[in-house]
């Protein structure tokens, strides 16, 4: 007498059909404890209701599992580490710019004339962080020197500081075609560079300007329409975000709410 064959998908309907032919033989059979787990519907609802302990005693991996990578919510934004790597704490901003190099990690690189590091004092108590460069910037190599910087030097100005004394950089080191949002692949090859550029200048406040710069060091999509004006924390750093520069140009009203915002940056350096 042999139990009926069964499909290999059905490996618990088999099982149960040799134990009850071994039961009605009066026989405890010996069964064999398989190296590998086979989930059905039936054993993950038993996981659900068994205790915690029994459930880890039934499975034990041979090796930890991977960790996930992290992917951003959406297009525009990343998920950050939470502490800084190891190496960027000794690190300099001359040696990320060496490391840096001509990059060609992304698609912008041929599009571009120069790269848009950061400028200012490696000792500033207030970092400035972008979208990316725009036409004057990319013909220059410098951060916000256009219209857009003229007016971010009147709100540095309007702090009791000078331009030289802050830093100012960029999410994106290379201006996308014809000023658009920079992509998702873009922000993920550049901002690394950024994070340890923040992680060597070890800031009091970062100043994130508009949503981009916002929703990156945040890690997740946010509304800088909500959210400027308050302060979070940023890898043991405080941060605080106002709108960019580029879009109080094209909305003078908003001024006013980006004057509240440098009142509150006033605070926070005194």
């Amino acid at each position: 007498m042999t139990p009926p064959e069964a499909p290999r998908s059905e490996v618990s309907p088999r099982l149960r059909a040799w134990l009850k032919f071994y039961e009605e033989l009066g026989l405890a059979p010996v069964v064999r404890r398989p190296t590998h787990a086979i989930v059905t519907a039936e054993t993950a609802e038993h996981r659900q209701t068994a205790p915690v302990a029994a459930r880890e005693e039934a499975v034990r991996p041979t090796k930890p599992a991977a960790l996930p990578i992290i992917k951003a919510p959406a297009a525009t934004t990343l998920s950050l580490f939470e502490e800084a790597p190891a190496r960027a704490k000794s690190e300099t901003l001359e040696e990320i710019r060496a490391d840096l190099g001509d990059c060609r990690r992304c698609k912008l690189a041929p599009h571009r004339k120069h790269i848009v590091f950061g400028v200012g004092d490696p000792r500033a108590q207030l970092v400035f962080v972008g979208e990316g460069p725009g036409a004057e910037e990319d013909l220059q190599g410098l951060p916000f020197v256009g219209r857009a910087g003229q007016l971010l030097t009147q709100w540095i100005e309007s702090l009791g500081l000078k331009r030289e004394q802050v830093y100012i950089c960029n999410v994106i080191k290379c201006r996308p075609p014809q000023n658009r949002t920079p992509e998702r692949d873009e922000i993920e090859a550049c901002s690394p560079f950024l994070l340890r550029q923040l992680d060597a200048l070890k800031p009091r406040l970062v100043c994130a300007l508009g949503s981009i710069a916002l929703q990156l060091l945040m890690g997740k999509a946010v509304s800088i329409t909500r959210l400027r004006g308050q302060v979070f924390d940023f890898r043991g750093t405080k941060l605080i975000a106002t709108f960019h520069p580029a879009y109080i140009l094209r909305n003078p009203p908003a001024d006013r709410d980006v004057r509240k915002d440098l009142q509150a940056i006033r605070q926070l350096l005194a």
